[in-house]
C-alpha cells in the first residue's frame, strides 16, 4: 500500500474501478442469468429448489489486521466465510456479490490483490461473481460479501432439527485458526518492540517455519463444501448443522437452544491437530479451550440420527464427538478424567464492548 508507482483509485473513479475489476468475469452456473452490468444481477432458480442468501461484513481492526494479513488472503477469506454459511445448510454456493470500501491508503493494485483472492475462492468453489459495490471509507478497509446458494427445499438443514439421541459430529479439526492468530499477534508484538528499539525491519522479520498449518487455517480458511458432497453421496441427511465461526461451544449451544435439547460431548473425541496442541502448550493454553472457544475454523458441526451411525463413522475427516440429550439434562462436556462440566459459550462475541477479533 506504499508503492510510489501504484495507480491512485481516483484516476479510475468508481465506475472505472468496477469495470477494471469485472471486465473479464464469465458466468458458469446455469442459475446465473445475468451478472455485472445492470442495477441488479439476475438469478433464475431451478424449480423445486430454494435460494440461500447470507452476508458477512469484515471490518479492518475488528476482523483483521493488515499488518500481517496479505490482501489476497483477505479477499479469499472474505469470500470463504460466506460460502461456508451456505455449506452449513447443506446448500451449494453459486453466486457472490462483494461490497468494498477503501480509504486513501489503497491503490488500484491493492484492490486488484483483494479481488484476486476473491476470484480465486470463486474459482475454487464454482461460484460466480455477479456484482457488488465500491465506496470510499474514512474508517479503514471494509469488505462485505453476499453469497447466494441453493438447495432442494426438503434437503435444507436448519439449526433447529436436532433430537434426543442424535449423534454430534464435526469435520476436520478445531482450534488451529485461533492458535494461528495467537502466533501472529505475538510475533507482531515482538516485531513492533524490535523496530521501536531501532532494529532493522528486515532483521526483525519473524520465522514462521514449522507453523504453516495453523497460519493457513487463520489466514486462508476453507469452506467444507466437500463434506456437503460427501454426506449427500452417503445418503446422510443431517438433522441440524452450523459452521464453526465462533467456537464449538458457542455453535453447539445455538443448536441446542433452537432445537430445545441438551447435549453431551467428550473431550477426548474433539479433533485437535498436533501443531495446534504444540502451539497451545507454548502459550500455556489448554488445546481443548482452543477448540471449544477459538472460532474461525469454518468446519461443519452437525447432528445425524443414531440410525446413521454406521454410515457416518466410515466417512473420512468426520468425527463423532457426542450426542444430543433431553433439555433437562443440560449441555455438558465430559473431560478426559470423566468429570462433567457445563458447556459455556466463551468464543467470539461480535457486539461485545471490546470486539477486537485480532487481539
Amino acid at each position: 500500500m506504499n508503492d510510489k508507482n501504484a495507480t491512485p483509485i481516483s484516476q479510475l473513479g468508481e465506475f472505472g474501478l468496477i469495470r477494471h475489476l469485472t471486465q473479464d468475469i464469465k458466468l458458469t452456473n446455469s442459475t446465473s442469468y445475468r451478472g455485472v452490468g445492470d442495477d441488479c444481477a439476475v438469478i433464475e432458480p431451478q424449480s423445486g429448489y430454494r435460494q440461500l442468501v447470507t452476508t458477512d461484513i469484515l471490518m479492518e481492526g475488528i476482523h483483521f489486521d493488515l499488518s500481517y494479513t496479505p490482501l489476497k488472503h483477505l479477499g479469499y477469506k472474505a469470500a470463504v466465510v460466506n460460502i461456508s454459511d451456505v455449506c452449513a445448510m447443506m446448500g451449494l454456493p453459486q453466486q457472490l456479490l462483494v461490497s468494498l470500501a477503501v480509504d486513501k491508503r489503497f491503490s488500484v493494485e491493492d484492490v486488484d490483490q483483494i479481488y484476486s483472492g476473491i476470484r480465486l475462492a470463486c474459482d475454487r468453489y464454482g461460484v460466480d461473481l455477479v456484482g457488488g459495490d465500491t465506496s470510499s471509507s474514512l474508517t479503514g478497509l471494509v469488505i462485505s460479501p453476499t453469497c447466494i446458494g441453493q438447495a432442494q427445499a426438503d434437503k435444507i438443514v436448519y439449526r433447529s432439527g436436532a433430537r434426543d439421541t442424535d449423534l454430534i459430529c464435526v469435520s476436520g479439526n478445531l482450534g488451529a485458526a485461533y492458535m494461528g492468530l495467537q502466533l501472529l499477534e505475538r510475533e507482531k508484538h515482538v516485531y513492533d518492540q524490535q523496530v521501536h528499539k531501532g532494529v532493522s525491519s528486515v532483521t526483525a522479520q519473524p520465522d514462521f517455519s514449522g507453523h504453516e498449518y495453523i497460519l493457513e487455517r487463520q489466514l486462508k480458511p476453507e469452506a467444507r463444501l466437500d463434506i456437503v458432497h460427501r454426506l449427500k453421496k452417503a445418503d446422510i441427511q443431517p438433522t441440524s448443522m452450523m459452521d464453526i465461526s465462533d467456537g464449538l461451544s458457542s455453535e453447539l449451544l445455538h443448536i441446542c437452544k433452537q432445537s430445545q435439547t441438551g447435549c453431551l460431548i467428550y473431550e477426548d473425541r474433539i479433533p485437535i491437530d498436533l501443531q495446534t496442541a504444540a502451539m497451545a502448550e507454548q502459550f500455556n493454553i489448554s488445546p481443548t479451550t482452543c477448540a471449544l472457544n477459538g472460532g474461525e475454523d469454518y468446519e461443519l458441526l452437525f447432528t445425524v440420527s443414531l440410525a446413521d451411525y454406521d454410515k457416518v463413522k466410515q466417512l473420512e475427516d468426520i468425527r463423532i464427538i457426542g450426542r444430543i440429550q433431553k433439555a433437562q439434562y443440560g449441555c455438558e462436556l465430559e473431560t478426559s478424567s470423566g468429570q462433567d462440566f457445563p458447556l459455556e459459550a466463551q468464543g467470539w462475541q461480535a457486539m461485545s464492548e471490546t470486539p477486537d477479533k485480532s487481539s
